[in-house]
């Protein structure tokens, strides 16, 4: 495993399992996987309703609290809720989360983000973050808030590999990326890319693992999500081998810095203000 210093000196892995899209128990059982295989960062989030499965993975996996890097979100309807972190701690099963992002860029995001960073002032955050923020809302955290994020989430991956961002904000403020969707949300055609069939026959890896490799090499933590437990243990396999500079040139002329994920900014406040999970009902 490789691992980045977070810009508070948090040490953070730079490979994990995401839970997105995944029911309590599916969640449950790839946390399970994934730390029994060897992973040490599992991410999940309010809004994917399973924290409660994804914290009784950790316990049933028998991995020590201090060994997990854990990774989940607050939703947009309870930015303002002043129980928010305390109900997240419970339906995880611990009591600190070490990296905590906003989930989304809408409703009071900029009250939501305050009560991170008490929550980081008191012990129970040991790092945190903002999830999809476009560039407005990044400034207006810098501008209003106490602490630099340590870490954004965004889509990320060798069609749109965040260059703009990464210039803009991230290398000015040490700011560490995670990607989400880091093999194109499953669209085979990134993955089909010839110079990604090339390089996983010279490295005996699939086109998946050299994708991933890239991430890596580019400085991205990345969040695979898979409740195949053969596709677990592959998407971390990836730490034995490293690609060259003129090999990472070559990936690099595949950007068309298009994404997959579009959405406005009034569209997401319209959905993600509205969608309130019943959080503290989950299996």
């Amino acid at each position: 495993m490789e691992y980045i210093t977070l810009n508070n000196g948090v040490k953070m892995p730079m490979a994990g399992l995401g839970t997105f899209l995944m029911s309590p128990q599916e969640a449950e059982d790839a946390t399970y996987n994934a730390l029994i295989s060897g992973y040490p960062l599992i991410d999940t989030a309010n809004g994917y309703s399973n924290e409660r499965g994804t914290g009784r993975g950790i316990k049933k996996s028998g991995v020590k609290r201090e060994d997990v890097f854990l990774v989940t979100k607050l939703w947009p309807s309870v930015y303002e809720d002043e129980n928010a972190i305390e109900d997240t701690l419970k339906r995880l099963d611990t009591d600190y989360i070490d990296l905590l992002f906003l989930h989304q860029p809408v409703g009071a995001y900029i009250e939501g983000y305050k009560m991170i960073e008490k929550a980081y002032k008191e012990g129970k955050v040991k790092a945190i973050g903002i999830s999809n923020f476009p560039d407005d809302r990044f400034q207006r955290i810098l501008d209003e808030c106490e602490i630099v994020p340590q870490v954004v989430q965004v889509e990320a991956h060798p069609y749109y590999p965040q260059n703009e961002l990464k210039e803009k904000f991230l290398k000015k403020y040490n700011i560490a990326l995670m990607a989400w969707y880091p093999l194109g949300h499953g669209d085979k055609s990134l993955q089909q890319e010839e110079i990604f069939t090339k390089l996983a026959e010279k490295y005996g890896k699939s086109n998946a693992q050299i994708i991933l490799r890239w991430h890596i090499q580019e400085g991205h933590v990345i969040i695979p999500g898979s409740k195949n437990p053969a596709h677990i243990k592959d998407n971390i396999n990836i730490f034995d081998f490293a690609l060259t500079d003129e090999e990472m040139a070559e990936i690099a002329k595949v950007n068309k810095n298009v994404r997959y994920y579009n959405m406005s900014i009034e569209d997401a406040e319209a959905r993600y203000t509205k969608i309130c999970p019943d959080f503290n009902a989950q299996e």
